[in-house]
This record gives structure tokens, sequence and C-alpha cells, in this order.
């Protein structure tokens, strides 16, 4: 990713220069593993940091502290799950992101041949992965640099504040953020991720 076209080109809505200026440029490192984030991300959901990083770690010792391969996660006795603190939905879902790598074994390069929304909709058929799951994935996991993510709590209330649309909310609210985005492409993943460092220090 070439920082100064990318900088270059998002400078040209004026509200996202005083963030390029203030803030750092978001770090994009090299493309991670799919199906680790997406067991991490179901561990985290709806809970804290310290909770999700204890139960991760209790689960992963059930494994010799990793995260157990795909085929003997969907294999895994739910009863099993429980005992490290997971849900009983959140079993479910887990082995269901098992069930699915074991029969797909996608690979890095199978990734990288989807597009964006190819991938999105390709993920969104394994149970308990929504778009926002999705597209997390593809911001931070698979490295992708124009997706944004309309539905992120954090990406409305600060593009409410910073683009004056607090009348607006729900689907108006996001038809509102997408045109905005527009003029972002093709680096709306750089720009979200400058609305959340916003976001963090100011909200």
């Amino acid at each position: 990713m070439e920082k100064d076209l990318v900088l270059s080109h998002l400078r040209q809505d004026p509200v996202l220069v005083p963030l390029i200026e203030s803030l750092p440029f978001p770090v994009f490192s090299k493309t991670g593993c799919v199906y680790r984030e997406l067991v991490r991300a179901i561990l985290a959901q709806q809970l804290s940091v310290k909770a999700a990083k204890t139960i991760t770690e209790r689960l992963y010792a059930q494994y010799g502290g990793e995260v157990p391969p795909p085929a003997v996660l969907a294999a895994a006795d739910p009863v099993e799950l429980r005992r490290a603190g997971v849900s009983k939905q959140k079993a479910s879902y887990l082995k269901a992101v098992g069930a699915w790598f074991a029969e797909r074994q996608m690979k890095a390069d199978d990734w990288a041949a989807l597009s964006d929304e190819e991938a999105i909709e390709l993920l969104m058929q394994i149970k308990g992965v929504g778009r926002w799951t999705a597209e997390m994935v593809l911001i931070f996991t698979l490295q992708r640099p124009d997706v944004f993510p309309a539905d992120d709590l954090g990406v409305q209330m600060a593009m409410q504040r910073l683009y004056r649309l607090e009348a607006w909310e729900g689907r108006a609210l996001r038809k509102h953020m997408q045109a905005i985005a527009e003029k972002w492409r093709p680096w709306r993943s750089v720009a979200t991720r400058y609305l959340w460092l916003w976001k963090d220090l100011n909200l």
C-alpha cells in the first residue's frame, strides 16, 4: 500500500484532513489466518476483553495451547467447550466454523482470488457469522483496503459527529454514510480505521 498515494486521495475529503494530520497512519500487516480469526471473534462476542481472553486461553489449553484444527473443533464435545466457559450458542457456532473450514480447506490464495463481496458472502454462509464479522475479517485479517462497515457502531458514532449526521439513524443514516464513503474508494478501509482512531480519542 502506497501511503502517499492513499493519503493524497483521502485528503480530498476535507473532514478527514485533520484526522490524517493528527493521527498515525493505520498499520496494515500481512494476511492472517481467517479460521483462527473467526474462532477468536466468536469467543469475543458480547464479552469484555478480559473475559474473552480468559475463555480463549481455557479453550486453547484443552488443545495444547493452540487453536484446535478445524476437523477437531467440528468434532468437539459441546460439554468440553462449555467447561472452558463457552456458551451453548457459541459452542454451536465454533463447531460450525470448524466444520466449514474442515470441508472447504481454504488457503490464502483461495481468499485472494475472491472479491470483497464474494468473500463476505462466503463467510456469511457459516452459522454465527454475520456481515459485520465478515467485514472485520476482511479489514483486519485479509487486509483488504476498500471495505466500509456501515453497521459498525463506532463508525456510525464518528461519522454522526464529524459529518453532522446526528439527525439520522438506522437505514437512513447508513445510506448517508455510504454516500460519503464513496469518495474514499478504493481506500475505504483506511478511512474507516482513521474514524475508529478518532472515535477512541474523542467519544
